[in-house]
């Protein structure tokens, strides 16, 4: 698999620090050489061969992210604790974004060069199990967002939003959840134009995959494609998805400090304790290396 949805594992975790259960991400995190092992092997059945170097480089990866990323990211965490008990701006939530974002490129980054060697091992009847399992998501996903009414979309993304929400500042009140209501039934997000954009990444996935078993590149000419394909994701050509992904990151942090200066000084306090919950989890994860 892409080394970005390997990123995208270690990015949901960092998220989750910043919008979750601490206790439950403390568990994944140590666990996430075979959950990811696991999650990969249902796109590409490894072989006896591949199985061994994908675990190992897993962990290599995951000791690298404990020595290198976490404390990263407990000092991210340790700028939202300070911000949280007054007033924020668009600017000062996008700029947190950034930072989140940055934290993810290293991983994907640091993943390339295994990832690359993998993608160079990859026969075709594995990539015919990756054209299956993007099937399925794709079906998957019609089913979630596309087979539903407009009004439809806008309660499973504020049911989303506000279970987020609530984890973080505790209830929210009921002139709250009408601005959560509000802000969702304005938003950009365009569930078909996220799927074209997918399904145009997948495809051009497999067709690198597969000119990689045809033309038998260097390791260095793979990274470079790879690389290339990467980047591609992370900042989109110009276009109607890189529109719509940049409208998002500003709607996000609109409406993020919209919410959140709504707050009572007891929901602020209810966020400075999860912020220090999950500093105090991220350095017993690091001391644990």
């Amino acid at each position: 698999m892409r080394c970005a949805d390997l990123a995208r594992i270690i990015g949901v975790l960092l998220l989750a620090f910043a919008l979750g259960a601490c206790s439950a991400v403390k568990l994944a995190y140590n666990n996430l050489p075979e959950v990811s092992y696991w999650w990969l092997d249902g796109y590409f059945d490894f072989d006896s061969t591949q199985t061994p170097k994908v675990r190992d480089e897993l962990a290599q990866l995951l000791a690298w992210h404990r020595q290198n990323e976490l404390p990263k990211v407990i000092a991210l965490l340790q700028e939202a604790q300070g911000l949280a008990p007054g007033e924020v701006t668009p600017a000062q939530a996008c700029k947190f974004a950034d930072s989140i974002r940055e934290r993810l490129l290293a991983v994907t980054e640091r993943a390339e060069p295994a990832t690359t060697d993998l993608a160079l091992t990859l026969s075709e009847s594995q990539l015919q199990q990756l054209e299956r399992k993007y099937a399925k998501l794709n079906n998957e996903y019609r089913k979630d967002w596309l087979d539903r009414t407009p009004a439809q979309v806008q309660e499973k993304r504020y049911d989303q939003f506000l279970d987020r929400m609530e984890d973080f500042y505790g209830r929210l009140t009921a002139e709250q959840r009408d601005l959560l209501k509000q802000q969702v039934a304005q938003s950009v997000f365009n569930p078909q134009l996220a799927d074209a954009e997918r399904r145009k990444r997948q495809q051009e996935a497999l067709a690198m995959l597969r000119g990689f078993g045809a033309k038998k590149p260097s390791p260095a000419e793979a990274r470079s494609a790879l690389h290339a394909y990467l980047l591609r994701i992370a900042d989109p050509p110009p276009g109607p998805w890189r529109d719509q992904q940049q409208a998002l990151l500003e709607e996000g942090c609109r409406n993020l400090v919209a919410l959140h200066n709504g707050t009572s000084a007891s929901q602020r306090e209810q966020a400075v304790r999860r912020l220090q919950a999950y500093q105090s989890d991220l350095r017993q994860l690091v001391a644990a290396r």
